[in-house]
């Protein structure tokens, strides 16, 4: 049973918000500035990067270093803990790459 406290909860809201999974993926190979994240990523305003980012951040996932720099520069970093979300995010992607077709064929046969 899941409950509103449980574990097992907390996980999937992290990986349940859009952008949150994709951020973490974003940043697999290493530290990142915003700009070069929008870019790696593609579709994503500064706004929700900089919301995903501050939550990621919230929860731990990642770590964001301010370098005092003119102009100032920021780079974000997956901790160990964002480490230990790519298999569980590379995983899903895999079902999802593997299943795609099937619920996209079961989402047209509702419609209908």
């Amino acid at each position: 049973m899941f409950l509103a406290d449980c574990q097992a909860r907390l996980a999937f809201d992290l990986l349940a918000n859009t952008w949150n999974a994709v951020v973490v993926w974003a940043l697999r190979h290493g530290p990142s500035r915003p700009a070069d994240l929008r870019a790696t990523i593609g579709g994503i305003s500064p706004k929700v990067l900089n919301e995903t980012l501050r939550r990621l951040e919230f929860n731990g996932i990642v770590s964001r270093t301010a370098y005092a720099e003119a102009p100032p520069r920021v780079e974000y970093a997956l901790t160990e803990l964002g480490l230990s979300m790519l298999e569980p995010i590379e995983a899903f992607g895999v079902w999802a790459f593997e299943h795609a077709e099937e619920v996209m064929a079961a989402q047209d046969g509702f419609r209908a």
